[in-house]
């Protein structure tokens, strides 16, 4: 003992008890080497796969032992995010609009009408909400969210935009085809350039959905010279509206719309509401757009 404790003060410079290892890791260094390989492979498994997994070469442990080692090693479990399914075709359009269009000067996109539809719930917000509640008070009527078959209701609405502020806002009555998109563009689109005070070389954007894209509505679009910006299928990211549209909705179901011809109000309200501020950083700040769409060689970005 008295051995002991001489050496551990030559080696360490106290007597102290010093931290130790604990309980011997059961992953070992090549159990890891597996779990990090099959997660980098298949970003999907889930750790009670890998515990079997693990079994198989008679390494037993809790699920739980291996949610932790990933972490220590920089992986951790996080909900995907939500994009459009990209297909070879569309990674190369997109990649080809944003080189095109890295070098645009600001003033070509603070005169581009940017153009969308959107269906606004009445009670259909998807989105994750939490409560602070005692055991057993799960269905309590303040503990619950309240829900109705199919969402109680919706609209669907036709907006534009542009760097000096919002456009018109249209509610759209029944099934949308290219007539009724035609009498939404002839009803709205040169109103909103007009209000807007856009040159006159400006230029309509529309993404490629069918009743856009149409026969009628190309020949309709030529024949009242309006001019279209070319659009890579399947990128919301690139339209800034969708940004909007996010502020729309928050804004609306703030004011907790209790039926239909609410909902429809209050769309109209808070739209005219958006501040042309708010128009303008999204347009000052579309280059980054272009940029992180080259970054990504074309595929889905943060936005």
């Amino acid at each position: 003992t008295v051995r002991a404790i001489i050496h551990k003060w030559r080696k360490h410079g106290t007597v102290e008890n010093l931290p130790r290892s604990g309980r011997p890791t059961k992953i070992t260094p090549r159990a890891q080497r597996q779990l990090i390989q099959e997660v980098t492979k298949d970003p999907t498994t889930t750790s009670k796969e890998l515990q079997a997994s693990l079994a198989s070469v008679k390494v037993s442990v809790h699920d739980s032992t291996i949610r932790k080692r990933l972490g220590k090693n920089g992986l951790h479990g996080r909900v995907p995010r939500r994009k459009p399914l990209l297909s070879k075709k569309n990674i190369k359009a997109r990649l080809s609009f944003a080189r095109k269009h890295l070098d645009d000067p600001q003033d070509f996109w603070d005169n581009t009408l940017w153009t969308d539809e959107t269906k606004v719930e009445l009670f259909g917000r998807c989105v994750s909400h939490y409560v602070w509640r005692k055991s057993n008070t799960a269905f309590q009527k303040k503990n619950i969210i309240p829900t109705v078959k199919y969402g109680g209701g919706s609209v669907m609405v036709w907006g534009c935009f542009a760097a000096s502020g919002p456009g018109r806002l249209a509610v759209i009555n029944g099934t949308m085809n290219s007539a009724v998109y035609q009498n939404i563009l002839k009803e709205n689109v040169r109103p909103s350039v007009c209000d807007l005070k856009l040159k006159r070389t400006w230029v309509l954007q529309q993404d490629n959905d069918p009743k856009h894209t149409s026969k009628s509505t190309s020949e309709w679009l030529k024949k009242n010279k309006m001019k279209t910006l070319e659009w890579p299928s399947q990128s919301p990211d690139l339209n800034p509206i969708e940004m909007l549209w996010h502020d729309l909705k928050k804004a609306v179901h703030a004011r907790k719309p209790s039926n239909v011809a609410d909902l429809q109000q209050f769309c109209k309200d808070e739209w005219a509401k958006i501040p042309p501020q708010r128009c303008k950083r999204l347009m000052a700040s579309y280059r980054k757009r272009l940029i992180a769409v080259v970054a990504a060689k074309g595929g889905p970005t943060s936005y």
